[in-house]
């Protein structure tokens, strides 16, 4: 602001020398001067000319500097002027602005590199109007579909009418789903989609994620073969190696010329701690190999509600016994398809562990209800307890994870594996206060 008022001082004291040139020169004219009055006006022409071209270049600069900023061309190069005060605060808001830009262009090439080297398609569309421009497709997107990187919606129909045509039914709102897509002619391939939408100063995005059901799978498959192998090193350690420290205890005894009432009762106090390692070895192994050779299910069809009821019978002395208070909301008797004993198996597992969930409640009740919709079928059993830790929710799947001295920690599994091995899913959520398994499996309806 100082320097602006000190270029308008400096334009103002030029004027004054202007008209005060004039008038002299005049007035030399007047008392018959006239060499003085010529050489007087050639002074203010000088004065003139020199404030033109001040006022020229001022502008100039101003205006290709400002022009620069407005088009984001940083390209322009500013040196020879650096020196001249009077642009100090041009200059220092063309290089901030200049450095925000470097900046963020090396940020937009840095998350571009990102998204290009993801085995995930992805594109990203920017509402222009009434329609939808590409504002980012990553390589693996075009290089996987065989689609070039178009910048339009509608040339992207053209290329994949299949995810289009999903994406315009929902209208561009946010969905989870499956999808067939065909590439190049050849068999259908599953993908799983994934869409958002989101708005950013006033500016409407649409985000699709598109992941292969097979890449999903072979991660899921490598992360559970992980943690199963850090479970069975874990309890194999945790056998092998108390008994290998009895086993050389027990040397050292047997090593002695005579064995004194002492060392006998160690003796005996060893076996008896190898004994129950032992065993508890012999049922993880049991229980692992109960996992692993689950027969494939033997389907026919099945009344739901008289299966739920079959179950709360089977379970009504224990929850009768905790003094548990069960809602059975399931009044339409559906018809499914499914492994009578094996999904009988899967209920009993988690009122099991509903149940076990409700110890530290005075008031216990579990929930069980049904829906059918999208041509999938829905079983929900919720209870009010303590609910699932955030520490833990991905855990309670994992075979051999319990938080119960006393359990196997196979329930949940087995009943992960029942379920899928029928063509569905189970998952768990906490919400308000109560934790809910839900079971879904293809429906099979009269």
């Amino acid at each position: 602001m100082f320097k602006t008022l000190q270029t308008y001082k400096l334009l103002f004291l030029r004027l004054m020398l202007i008209v005060a040139g004039i008038e002299l020169s005049i007035y030399f004219f007047k008392i018959g001067l006239l060499f003085t009055g010529i050489f007087g006006l050639c002074m203010v022409f000088l004065i003139v000319r020199e404030m033109y071209f001040y006022v020229r270049n001022f502008v100039l600069i101003y205006d290709k500097t400002i022009t620069s900023i407005l088009q984001n061309d940083f390209s322009s190069d500013f040196s020879k002027h650096k020196f001249n005060r009077n642009y100090n605060d041009l200059f220092q808001l063309y290089e901030t602005l200049k450095n925000k830009e470097n900046e963020q262009i090396s940020k937009d090439i840095i998350y571009r590199s990102i998204l290009n080297n993801i085995e995930t398609g992805v594109i990203i569309l920017q509402k222009q109007d009434s329609d939808w421009s590409i504002f980012l497709m990553n390589d693996y997107f075009s290089n996987h579909f065989n689609v070039p990187k178009v910048s339009k919606w509608k040339y992207l129909k053209n290329q994949l009418p299949a995810l289009c045509e999903i994406i315009e039914e929902d209208n561009f709102h946010e969905t989870k789903t499956s999808i067939d897509i065909s590439i190049n002619e050849q068999s259908k391939q599953t993908f799983v989609l994934q869409a958002s939408r989101t708005e950013i100063f006033e500016q409407d995005y649409f985000i699709v994620l598109l992941d292969s059901i097979q890449n999903v799978v072979e991660k899921k498959e490598k992360d559970a073969w992980i943690n199963l192998m850090k479970v069975i090193s874990h309890e194999l350690l945790n056998s092998i190696t108390p008994i290998r420290s009895i086993c050389q205890n027990l040397q050292d005894l047997v090593e002695q010329d005579s064995l004194s009432t002492e060392d006998l009762e160690d003796i005996k106090n060893s076996v008896e701690t190898m004994l129950r390692r032992s065993d508890h070895l012999q049922k993880f192994v049991e229980g692992y190999r109960k996992l692993a050779m689950l027969p494939s299910p033997k389907k026919e069809k099945t009344e739901l509600g008289n299966l739920v009821e079959n179950v709360l019978q089977i379970m009504n002395p224990l929850l009768r016994k905790e003094n548990i208070e069960v809602q059975n909301s399931i009044t339409h008797n559906y018809q499914v398809n499914i492994d009578q004993q094996q999904i009988e198996q899967v209920l009993i597992n988690l009122l099991t562990n509903s149940i076990n969930a409700l110890n530290q409640n005075n008031q216990k009740q579990i929930f069980i209800s049904a829906e059918a919709k999208e041509n999938r079928f829905f079983i929900k059993i919720t209870d009010n307890g303590k609910g699932i830790e955030k520490e833990i929710e991905d855990k309670i799947f994992l075979p051999f994870f319990t938080t119960r001295t006393e359990g196997a920690g196979i329930g949940l599994t087995l009943s992960k594996n029942i379920v899928e091995a029928h063509g569905g899913y189970i998952l768990n959520k906490n919400e308000k206060g109560k934790t809910t398994f839900e079971i879904c499996l293809v429906e099979d309806m009269n």
